[in-house]
């Protein structure tokens, strides 16, 4: 079992589907989505949260550069946080309100069942990769960063790394993107 592994979770999204809303802050059963996040990463070693500092948690915080310019921005600033020595990371979306540390797990525990393989990621009911609900072997993102990373796609640059697609269970894959994956999110808490 994999129990070790950093987290980096994006955190500096303009929410422009559900309103122009930070969704870091959005609340789903009592908690934001943030804390919600935070609390299934808890085991990660450091634990860093890409966007604006929105909470006293202790937690390395940092920014893409510029601000606002997308996830894989994001991933980068991240992964320039996470110590050389790190083996594995989780790369998450804020807003995946049914996460757990099972999930990390899960994910963890199939990209170290495999030699080879350089990632996982968790797929929805309809088979569909979550790019931002993975975890990675750290060497394998590095290598896969482009030089340039403001406004480009997560997807560009993880899907041909080939990671091995594990299944969501339950809601644990689901995101809240529009007002309606708001009150779906609230109805399963």
């Amino acid at each position: 079992m994999a129990d070790e592994f950093a987290v980096i979770i994006l955190a500096g999204g303009r929410g422009s589907r559900l309103g122009g809303v930070d969704k870091a802050a959005v609340r789903v059963g009592g908690s934001s989505l943030l804390d919600r996040t935070l609390e299934a990463a808890c085991a990660g070693k450091p634990v860093v949260v890409v966007g604006p500092r929105v909470s006293d948690r202790e937690v390395v915080w940092t920014r893409e550069d510029p601000p606002g310019s997308g996830p894989l921005a994001g991933l980068a600033a991240g992964l320039r946080q996470v110590p050389a020595a790190a083996e594995l990371v989780a790369v998450l979306a804020v807003d995946h309100p049914h996460l757990t540390r099972a999930t990390l797990h899960r994910l963890a525990d199939a990209v170290v069942a495999e030699s080879m393989c350089s990632g996982a990621v968790l797929i929805d009911a309809e088979g569909a990769p979550q790019w931002l609900l993975g975890v990675w072997r750290v060497d394998a993102l590095r290598t896969g960063m482009p030089a340039q990373v403001s406004g480009g796609s997560v997807r560009s640059v993880l899907e041909p790394l080939d990671p091995a697609f594990v299944p969501g269970q339950g809601a644990e894959a689901s995101d809240v993107d529009t007002p309606e994956d708001l009150r779906r999110a609230a109805d399963d808490s």
